[in-house]
């Protein structure tokens, strides 16, 4: 390694670089790796015919926001030998590691001719696949997963052949939703069936909901705690694909099936070379994202990496991250001392009219580490109310009690929802804590935000919970109230309280509390709420400085009303 005036290093490595897998990961890692060092000898194996592709783009080429499907191929393999000076191999699958030798054993999937080919540093990045679970008929024609740009074209092939009309989609993850957005917008009655009691693990239940309630205003059919138990074959007169039968006994014909259960870390090859596989499934690799052999390195969605809030290890088939390791990766075996420590899992879905974001920790990852936390709840408008096109946001933000420093937040609404995603994300990952963000300068002006932005609200609110100021209580806590020992106080105005109000409560408007607190027994607990959460706060803080007890519900009637509807309105069968 020479280093030049000014402080430039050139690196002078004469090393081969084996790279298993293309796309994010492994095509970062090449371009990174070509950067660094001229002399490097690279080669890059990737077993498909693109070797970098937009993954998170699949779904839109389906309902046709992207209309060419050459707009995915994000590089192809001459543009990219030619501009990093790589040797780049497609259609080309590594059959086997010879760790001992350095060699890897590879097969042409064109003509079956086998070569081994020598390494001194190997980078696996051979993604994951999608999990087909062993459900009878599971395999028939019309039957999809969405992995690459190949089944992207058969789907959408399939769906013109047969004039597709109704859907089925296994699974209520990110893929799952997206596609079910796109398939809507080609016109197919869609159906949604998630094992689970909500869609989007990532998120939170009274979160979800929110997108559950987009789902069905869209004429989505969403059927939760379901599971399908079989794939019939069907008479064409039916259905095209097959008659998915549930656990429920419910028949849903369906003539396109996507399965978005989502995926599995591809770590054969990983494993038969006897490198360390995590309890979860995935390569355990360290912070220089070195596996368990020094001269092989791992990248992307194959890896298990540690929670950047509670330490714990887990798997993040996420893109962005997958290009960050492929660069530290490369520095890392061109002698550069690069580290990756966690992951906050950071992502945002589209869903119709809806943008859902998250980062760090849910709740119930906190609860599952016995992490101690706050969490709170608000709905600010996206920009300035007096500014025409204000829509509510739905914020959650969690926090440590002792220092107030961030550990999660999940952000949902129609407009803005991305950007306060990305600070949020921004604030969690430099360790800030609600006082930065009660304290941060946003940009303002009317058409996009306000004066207190909705980040800057969400830390001033947490800081009243540290300061004592309020005290909060969640939504599903509610039902565990003592109605001998609680009074349960909605203080907006009538007609609000006619539209729907918490079962027990007694309505008393916040203008008018202070002239009637002596109706309100001391020896009670007040919980108090409005449609939002100010009003309530406001009557806390009255009942509070008048010798009362009391709590105001995080949320209130908006957080609480969405997160305990009936089975019947979440799921529309």
């Amino acid at each position: 390694m020479v280093l030049l005036k000014g402080g430039t290093q050139l690196v002078s490595d004469k090393k081969r670089i084996v790279i298993v897998g293309g796309v994010a990961g492994g095509a970062s890692a090449a371009a990174r790796a070509r950067r660094v060092s001229e002399d490097a000898e690279i080669i890059l194996f990737e077993r498909g015919p693109h070797v970098s592709f937009a993954n998170c783009g699949l779904p839109y080429y389906i309902g046709g926001e992207i209309e060419r499907s050459e707009s995915l191929v994000l590089e192809t393999p001459e543009r990219l030998g030619s501009r990093f000076n790589m040797d780049v191999r497609i259609l080309t699958e590594v059959m086997a590691i010879n760790r001992e030798a350095k060699t890897v054993t590879v097969r042409s999937r064109v003509t079956g001719a086998i070569d081994t080919v020598s390494y001194d540093a190997l980078l696996l990045s051979p993604g994951a696949k999608p999990f087909r679970p062993p459900i009878p008929g599971i395999d028939l024609p019309g039957h999809f997963t969405l992995r690459n740009v190949p089944e992207t074209i058969e789907i959408s092939e399939w769906i013109k052949k047969h004039e597709a009309r109704r859907a089925v989609v296994v699974g209520g993850g990110y893929i799952g939703l997206e596609m079910a957005e796109q398939l809507v917008g080609r016109a197919l009655n869609v159906s949604i069936v998630e094992a689970g009691p909500q869609i989007m693990g990532v998120l939170d239940p009274e979160m979800a909901a929110l997108l559950q309630q987009e789902l069905v205003k869209h004429g989505v059919h969403l059927y939760l705690n379901e599971s399908v138990e079989a794939f019939n074959a069907a008479n064409p007169d039916i259905a095209s694909a097959s008659v998915a039968r549930l656990k429920s006994g419910k028949q849903l014909p369906a003539d396109l099936v996507v399965i978005g259960i989502g995926v599995r870390p591809e770590v054969t090859l990983a494993r038969n070379a006897g490198l360390e596989i995590g309890e979860l499934g995935g390569i355990r690799v360290n912070s220089s994202l070195q596996t368990s052999d020094p001269n092989i390195w791992a990248v992307g969605d194959a890896i298990e990496v540690k929670n950047g809030v509670t330490g714990e290890w887990i798997l993040i088939p996420l893109a962005g991250p997958a290009n960050r390791q492929g660069r530290i990766a490369a520095d890392n075996i061109l002698g550069r001392k690069a580290t990756y420590d966690s992951t906050l899992g950071t992502g945002i879905l589209r869903l119709f009219g809806l943008t859902a974001g998250c980062t760090g920790a849910t709740e119930r990852a906190l609860n599952r580490q016995k992490v101690a936390y706050h969490a709170i709840h608000l709905h600010p408008n996206s920009h300035a109310g007096y500014y025409p096109g204000a829509s509510t946001l739905s914020i959650k933000l969690l926090f440590a009690p002792e220092t107030g420093r961030i550990l999660g937040a999940q952000v949902i609404g129609r407009d803005g929802a991305d950007k306060r995603t990305d600070v949020l994300a921004a604030a969690l990952r430099s360790g800030m804590t609600v006082h930065d963000l009660a304290e941060m300068e946003l940009a303002y002006a009317p058409p996009f935000g306000s004066a207190k932005d909705p980040v800057n609200l969400a830390g001033m609110m947490a800081e009243n919970v540290l300061n004592g100021d309020v005290a909060t209580i969640q939504w599903y806590e509610m039902d565990g109230l003592d109605p001998e020992k609680t009074v349960i106080l909605d203080v907006r105005q009538p007609d609000e309280f006619a539209g729907g109000a918490l079962p027990g409560a007694i309505l008393l408007p916040l203008p008018d509390l202070r002239q009637r607190l002596e109706e309100l027994p001391k020896e009670k607990e007040i919980v108090t709420y409005c449609q939002g959460g100010q009003r309530g706060y406001y009557a806390c803080r009255i009942l509070a400085q008048n010798g009362y007890r009391c709590r105001n519900l995080s949320g209130a009637y908006l957080t609480w009303s969405t997160a305990t509807q009936t089975e019947g309105e979440q799921i529309d069968v």
